[in-house]
């Protein structure tokens, strides 16, 4: 159709010209648009990358995981995706989500490839051993069960020491803090807070080579988005903010992963096009000073 090429067209330009403009200690090094060629293939909240950049797991927020190769130009920027493998997600019993239970959000994977999903709707995060294994629901911390459905548990992060860190997308008050909850040792706790700062929401985490919670977040200005990166020390303390793109930057990023090649700490990021046409699947890297 000519109007999505248009669309998509544009949507490039103006990235190129907002990222020049676009952050703080952080350098723009691309962005690729993947056109999957499947109209229910989409929606990626999630993503985990290996340590040389080349493959990388996904995560729908329909219940799906997808394995990938990314193919990288001379310069090392994504210029191709290969699908190598995908899976449904499932309940405890193996059998198919229901609705109310299949909006998964965040992805952490752990050294040893168990699979940590965080959910949205009924707040709860899960494992399971591959992209293929059969999910075992962790505890849930009492707080989850306030959470608004459509404001849950929207990131997931996995630390050096195996504890998982999760957010939810809404603090609850525009003047509140983002609480943080940990679970480490089969127990949950709420160590620190981030601050809330503007409109911008929670979509994505991931915790850095430099140990460093690193947090994706969200504006969405009624027409167009506009994305920001900040990182903690994981008690909360030395806030920096990485960049904050303009708006039509970047299409709706929901997924980070935090990595380091031989040049310094890649952000890479991917967005939720909510499929709708409108809209793009896009893997964004921005480089970091190390």
């Amino acid at each position: 159709m000519i109007l999505p090429r248009l669309f998509a067209a544009l949507a490039a330009a103006l990235s190129l010209a907002g990222c020049a403009l676009a952050g703080d200690d952080a350098r723009w090094l691309g962005s690729y648009t993947w056109d999957t060629g499947e109209h229910a293939l989409g929606g990626f909240s999630g993503i985990e990358i290996s340590d040389d950049g080349t493959r990388a797991t996904l995560l729908s927020d329909r219940a799906l995981l997808v394995e990938v190769t990314l193919a990288r130009d001379a310069d090392g920027r994504v210029d191709g995706v290969g699908i190598t493998d995908r899976a449904a997600l499932t309940n405890p019993a193996g059998g198919r989500l229901r609705r109310g239970d299949a909006d998964s959000e965040g992805l952490a994977l752990a050294p040893d490839g168990t699979l940590f999903v965080s959910y949205e709707g009924r707040a709860r995060v899960t494992r399971q051993a591959g992209l293929h294994g059969t999910p075992v629901e962790l505890p849930r911390h009492p707080d989850f069960a306030e959470m608004q459905p459509n404001g849950a548990l929207e990131s997931l992060a996995i630390g050096p020491d195996g504890a998982l860190y999760t957010m939810p997308e809404r603090s609850g008050r525009a003047g509140w803090p983002f609480p943080v909850y940990r679970f480490r040792d089969g127990i949950w706790d709420s160590p620190f807070t981030i601050p809330r700062h503007g409109p911008f929401l929670v979509t994505g985490a991931d915790i850095g080579p430099d140990g460093r919670l690193y947090v994706l977040e969200r504006d969405f200005a009624g027409i167009g988005f506009r994305s920001r990166v900040r990182s903690f020390a994981l008690d909360g303390s030395d806030e920096r903010e990485h960049f904050t793109s303009p708006l039509w930057s970047h299409d709706n990023l929901e997924g980070i992963a935090v990595w380091r090649d031989a040049q310094g700490i890649r952000l890479t990021m991917i967005s939720d096009d909510n499929q709708f046409w409108l809209q793009r699947t896009e893997i964004v890297e921005y480089r970091i000073p190390d």
